[in-house]
């Protein structure tokens, strides 16, 4: 095996942090999502508090054992973990918001503090110091690898991947390859065997990826899009027929009310003409007129015509 300060242990853990850093970073894109969409839409913060707890574990590991490569990066892992948690809450709902922080404070917080305390205060020896904080450390990073497979049921459920990162599920798998044989070169079995699982774990996730990458998902997507569109032709084609339902409802009763007005007018003419009649003297006594050469016009008639 190779000794520690080896040059080759150096690339290869040079290799797993940058992998590492990758991984870290792999959620950029969804926090940045939450940021523009202002929610946090289906995203769980259970496999960040995980991190972030795996991060400090292995961090307060490295200090015992001085391995300034896991020190660094694990470093880096704390800080970014807290960064994706803040935004987290800070977006998401209540309920979400106050489970993030009840874990937060129960894991990163309570469980994280007491552990250190007993073991810096209650367990006097390096060697067995170090042992417990390796097996606390591996058992917390099966925990990370298998955080993003909490989501699992909704992928099948919705046959969808789209809140299950591939490039995190990628890096997750090939950071678990090189921390491998890292820990094989270092003679680190803390650091070899999670990994083991770790990349059957991001194996299983890619998996999904290529069972539930469907193509036809863009296209439902695209009609999804476009319902709100044809709502609003609808929409507007509705407001255009009530508008000329109410039109044609004014213009029948501006006709009905001319109609009545005419109707009324011509009662009051037959019944003016009536009491005429009734007032003149007997067809005998009616004076005789002289027929007219040419019959006198007719007065014009005058018609209201409405423009709607």
């Amino acid at each position: 095996m190779a000794a520690a300060g080896s040059p080759l242990v150096f690339a290869v853990g040079i290799v797993g942090n940058i992998l590492s850093f990758l991984v870290i970073l792999a959620p950029v894109p969804t926090f940045y999502r939450v940021y523009k969409r202002k929610s946090t839409e289906s995203f769980q913060s259970v496999p960040y508090a995980m991190a972030l707890l795996s991060a400090m574990l292995w961090l307060y590991y490295a200090l015992l054992t001085k391995d300034l490569l896991l020190l660094t990066i694990n470093v880096v892992g704390c800080v970014v973990e807290s960064v994706y948690l803040a935004i987290y809450i800070f977006y998401a709902p209540k309920k979400p918001t106050a489970f993030t922080v009840k874990l937060v404070a129960i894991m990163n917080v309570g469980l994280y503090g007491v552990m250190v305390a007993v073991l810096q205060l209650c367990v006097k020896d390096g060697e067995s110091r170090v042992t417990i904080a390796g097996a606390i450390g591996a058992a917390f990073a099966l925990a990370v690898f298998a955080a993003p497979l909490a989501i699992i049921r909704q992928v099948i459920r919705t046959k969808s991947v789209e809140f299950l990162p591939f490039w995190l599920s990628f890096f997750l798998t090939i950071s678990a390859v090189v921390w491998f044989f890292y820990g094989l070169l270092m003679k680190d079995f803390f650091v070899a065997t999670p990994n083991v699982l770790g990349l059957l774990f991001g194996l299983a996730q890619m998996a999904l990826h290529l069972v539930y990458k469907n193509p036809k998902k863009k296209g439902a997507v695209s009609e999804v899009v476009q319902v709100p569109v044809d709502e609003e032709k609808n929409q507007v084609q509705l407001q255009q027929q009530q508008q000329e339902e109410e039109a044609g409802h004014v213009v029948a009763a501006t006709i009905d009310a001319d109609g009545r007005d005419e109707q009324d007018k011509d009662m009051q003419q037959s019944v003016a003409i009536v009491n005429i009649t009734n007032k003149l003297p007997p067809p005998e006594e009616h004076p005789v007129m002289p027929p007219l050469e040419h019959p006198a016009p007719l007065p014009p008639m005058r018609m209201a015509v409405e423009v709607v």
